[in-house]
């Protein structure tokens, strides 16, 4: 079988919509002692839903999005990163806090850090290739690994994890 890393269930690491929320919240907690922040940036699209679950929990009212683009389509190359939408209720960031769901190769980091360089980052994951980029994260997963959110997936059987190891 000639699968791709993203088709081999060793390397995926599907999150259900409950583990989203108890990671949100414990990303929360961690950044309790960081603010107060006068609002919170969600990065759009992944992080809006961990943005909302950590702007409930830390009752931020003030929230905006900045929109970056790197994929052609949903199972397209990378290209160019593009802001497709900057925020609007801060300059440089400061005393903003960032959410994003994941940081991965950092490329969508670092472009967000050169516009709002006084926020302060934060995501649910991390991989090693953009940890060192955000400020507060709770859980690292390898580079290799593909994390496949409560939004990407849908309900479906799947086969015993001992069918997935290689034969001897």
């Amino acid at each position: 079988m000639n699968a791709s890393k993203d088709d081999d269930p060793r390397r995926s690491f599907p999150v259900s919509w409950e583990e989203l929320h108890r990671t949100g919240r414990a990303l929360a907690w961690r950044l309790l002692d960081v603010g107060p922040f006068e609002g919170i940036i969600g990065i759009t699209r992944g992080g809006l839903v961990p943005a909302a679950i950590v702007a409930r929990e830390l009752e931020l009212r003030m929230i905006d999005t900045i929109g970056v683009s790197s994929y052609a389509g949903y199972d397209g190359p990378r290209g160019e990163l593009k802001v497709v939408k900057p925020p609007s209720l801060t300059q440089d960031g400061a005393g903003w806090l960032i959410v994003d769901d994941l940081v991965d190769t950092g490329e969508t980091a670092k472009v967000v850090r050169a516009m709002l360089p006084k926020a302060h980052f934060a995501t649910i994951y991390a991989k090693p290739a953009g940890r060192p980029l955000v400020d507060t994260f709770v859980t690292e997963v390898s580079q290799d690994t593909w994390i496949y959110f409560p939004w990407d997936l849908e309900p479906r059987p799947v086969d015993p994890i001992i069918g997935l190891r290689p034969p001897i």
